[in-house]
């Protein structure tokens, strides 16, 4: 397969459509992969409101190419000649972080490094057939593309050290349990629900998702103090007029109900 397609790209309406695009690998993670994965979601950042992240094939994600991962520890892929963010980190980073909400769409293997994918997006859906797990344990090798912190954040300490010290996978019950996903859905519709959420969430303003998505999760490492001040910072602020209009209908729709129930 050419490294042209390891990543598809639509836009529907105003949702974003990227796909894992290495079924024969199980759509595992290699530096063209990651490369690609950076472009398609900066075009979604300027092209949509919403994003849904999805695998083609049988599997979301199997995690991190182990042939790269080889080559790299034998020397035949030769470091750069200065350190500089893991390139994971920033691409992941941009998904979570970033100007719009992401919906995972989730099947099959989410593991290792796809588990790690999955996480940075807000919304998780999958189906039946998902199985999620952190391997690197019994591969020598320690998580890399930011599980400590996004995983760890998601399932907690405990299960992020049972998952890696015995290799166990959680089925989707499992996964539903410890907030890996917030939706699982019969075999093959995971697409399809997640498709339902992203279209529910574009019909918020561009400015709230911003704000939920990017001022949430920095409260949560702030102290309660802090937590409180740049909640009321944001609250406060100057509301587009797309946020007066909306709240205009809400308030003229709930007066008018009320006139016509006491009529």
């Amino acid at each position: 397969m050419s490294e042209d397609n390891l990543i598809t790209y639509s836009l529907e309406g105003n949702v974003a459509f990227i796909g894992l695009n290495r079924p024969d690998k199980r759509n595992a993670i290699n530096d063209p992969l990651v490369d690609a994965l950076r472009a398609a979601v900066l075009r979604a950042h300027e092209e949509a409101d919403v994003a849904v992240l999805h695998g083609h094939g049988t599997n979301f994600c199997s995690g991190l190419d182990l042939a790269e991962a080889l080559a790299r520890a034998t020397g035949q892929i030769k470091p750069p000649r200065k350190r500089r963010r893991h390139n994971w980190h920033e691409v992941f980073d941009l998904i979570a972080r970033g100007p719009i909400p992401f919906v995972a769409a989730l099947h099959g293997a989410v593991v290792g490094g796809g588990l790690e994918l999955a996480t940075a997006a807000h919304v998780r859906v999958c189906d039946e057939t998902a199985l999620f797990g952190l391997p690197e344990g019994q591969r020598g090798i320690f998580v890399g593309g930011g599980g400590t912190v996004r995983i760890q954040r998601v399932v907690g300490t405990t299960v992020m050290m049972d998952m890696m010290l015995t290799g166990r996978l959680l089925t989707p019950a499992e996964g539903l349990q410890e907030h890996v996903v917030r939706y699982v859905v019969p075999a093959g519709q995971a697409l399809t629900k997640a498709t339902e959420l992203a279209q529910r969430i574009a019909k918020n303003s561009v400015e709230t998702n911003w704000m939920i998505i990017n001022v949430l999760p920095r409260i949560q490492d702030m102290s309660h103090d802090d937590g409180l001040f740049v909640e009321q910072l944001n609250s406060n602020r100057a509301r587009p007029p797309e946020a007066e209009a909306r709240l205009r209908e809400f308030v003229d729709g709930k007066a008018k109900r009320l006139q016509e129930s006491q009529g």
